[in-house]
């Protein structure tokens, strides 16, 4: 036994060197890294469609210029939607400074506390400062700032699913090639269920988020409520942060409509449908379609948040769980890998379902 301490001290030495080279390296080369790995999402959404025109009897280059074209126009649309959005969210939202100071002083004189007292709260609580020093508006357009400075990566993006749209078509004749006939048959059977998983996990997932974010958008323009495109659009975002993010947003969405309208019915009755669409898709829908592959340990999504934030600020942290459910997904497809994704996951019958099949 002695003689395996030096040895595992090593082991460990070399996996704790390893992961600080691999951060390093995240954060060193997120200029290529981070495009790459958009890339890789945006192709896997887009990939259906690209099938699709394939099997039509497209020519591969025309699909994948159609693609192109197709994000191109969807990305410009959105882009001017949202850069008008943000120019609309800054120049009005100093007028729901206004009002939240006014409510706030309200509430204070309501409370009969003396001078000393008040000042004891106004200095703890620190409302104003934060208000007047525009730390809300600042977060929100440096949120926006951040998710369009990508645009600055916007031809490499491209370039990126240019190259991987093309490697669909040409990889697994080059597996058939390169490898004997029972190699092949192996790795193709799991390229094909990584391919076909991660796929139908990430266009499905975005599919789900954006109608949801269609729909509550739509209900705030209804409803007559400000920055409805701004609020949609990060409901969409924020969609890819489970729990956390819609928690935040609606919270920032319910506290617009309490600064806006004169009344608490209206806003609470919006909060409660805004609630109450996202847990029909993220309890009901999403299980019903995606099953065990986005089912992640909660542990392992809060650290996730947390390094992909620090490695790549808010966009890593929007990326972090599709990130995570590719890797999930990989792992339970490579018999080697997978107990480390039945690690990853959170329900128990994962663990059963696999300790039945090998019996």
């Amino acid at each position: 036994m002695p003689n395996n301490n030096p040895n595992r001290f090593l082991n460990v030495v070399a996996a704790l060197f390893l992961i600080g080279f691999s951060c390093f390296l995240l954060m060193e080369l997120q200029s290529i890294l981070l495009p790459l790995f958009i890339a890789v999402i945006i192709s896997f959404v887009f990939l259906p469609f690209y099938n699709f025109m394939l099997r039509k009897k497209f020519p591969p280059a025309l699909a994948i210029v159609v693609v192109i074209l197709t994000i191109i126009i969807i990305s410009n649309i959105s882009s001017v939607f949202i850069l008008t959005s943000v120019n609309s969210f800054t120049t009005e939202f100093p007028k729901y400074e206004e009002k939240f100071l006014k409510f706030y002083d309200d509430t204070i004189a309501k409370l009969n506390l003396s001078p000393s007292e008040a000042a004891s709260l106004n200095k703890s609580l620190d409302l104003k400062k934060i208000v007047m020093s525009g730390m809300f508006t600042n977060f929100v357009t440096s949120l926006f700032s951040g998710i369009t400075a990508l645009m600055g990566n916007y031809i490499l993006i491209l370039f990126y699913i240019i190259f991987l749209l093309s490697e669909t078509d040409s990889i697994r004749t080059r597996i058939k090639a390169a490898f004997t006939q029972e190699k092949e048959a192996v790795l193709s059977h799991t390229m094909t269920d990584i391919f076909r998983d991660v796929k139908d996990y990430l266009s499905g997932k975005t599919l789900l988020s954006f109608i949801q974010a269609v729909i509550i958008g739509l209900l705030l323009w209804i409803c007559g409520v400000d920055f409805f495109f701004i609020w949609a659009f990060m409901f969409f975002l924020s969609d890819f942060i489970p729990n956390i993010g819609s928690m935040l947003v609606t919270i920032l969405v319910g506290t617009i409509m309490f600064l806006q309208f004169d009344g608490i019915v209206k806003p609470i009755i919006i909060v409660v449908v805004l609630i109450i669409i996202q847990n029909l898709k993220g309890n009901i829908l999403e299980p019903r379609i995606f099953g065990k592959r986005l089912d992640l340990s909660p542990l392992l999504l809060f650290f996730s948040l947390i390094f992909w934030g620090y490695i790549w600020g808010v966009v890593g942290m929007i990326l972090s769980i599709p990130i995570m459910s590719m890797i999930k997904i990989i792992f339970m497809n490579v018999p080697e890998l997978k107990p480390y994704a039945i690690l990853m996951s959170n329900n128990v019958s994962t663990v059963k379902n696999k300790k039945q099949k090998k019996i």
